[in-house]
């Protein structure tokens, strides 16, 4: 679906569950249509509800949500929780142009789908949101990256637009995502646990 580096390939199929790995990420400046870009991104609203035109689609969703599930279960107890949270995430990150499978990967190590958790940092929720990013793209409001939708869109669109500035090197973007561009711990790391929520 995106270019990514052979590694991808080589890794384990399972990888342990490991702890909230949520890094420095960097304030970099931003030119003013990036910013209006990625402003436009994450302001756009729209239902998380999946929709397909063909049966088919339908059929495979379904088929993905109930083995994700089934696997989120140690993570998130009741049902109807995970069910929102699959449904939103499937949509940001398709909406992202992003694999599932990957953001999945990326929320398990960064936060251990831990909804209210806060890195040393002060990057918050699922996907590990810095609070500038609230000043540069959003309307300011901190508190908001507690909000499930709200943290996976915010998430989907800067990890694309990471993947963007890298020219589609995933590994790099991943790295700028967590504020260790070029090292290969975190990158590793998300594509192991990426395995994890491949379905077969």
């Amino acid at each position: 679906m995106m270019p990514a580096r052979r590694v991808l390939l080589a890794l384990p199929l399972a990888a342990p569950c490991v702890p909230a790995f949520a890094g420095a990420q960097l304030e970099e400046p931003l030119a003013d249509s990036v910013r209006s870009a990625l402003s436009a991104a994450i302001a756009a609203a729209a239902p998380p509800r999946p929709a397909f035109d063909k049966i088919e689609e339908r059929v495979a969703f379904l088929r993905w949500q109930g083995a994700t599930s089934e696997r989120l279960q140690r993570y998130k107890n009741d049902r109807a929780t995970r069910v929102e949270f699959l449904n939103t995430l499937w949509y940001e990150s398709r909406r992202a142009g992003l694999e599932t499978e990957l953001v999945l990967g990326l929320i398990q190590v960064e936060s251990a789908f831990r909804k209210y958790a806060v890195s040393i940092v002060g990057a918050r929720g699922y996907m590990q949101i810095m609070p500038f990013w609230a000043r540069l793209i959003g309307d300011g409001d901190v508190a908001k990256l507690f909000h499930m939708q709200t943290n996976l869109r915010f998430g989907c669109v800067i990890l694309r637009h990471y993947l963007e500035r890298e020219r589609g090197d995933l590994f790099m973007a991943l790295g700028r995502y967590n504020g260790s561009r070029g090292r290969s711990e975190y990158p590793n790391a998300v594509f192991a646990a990426r395995q994890r929520w491949l379905v077969k």
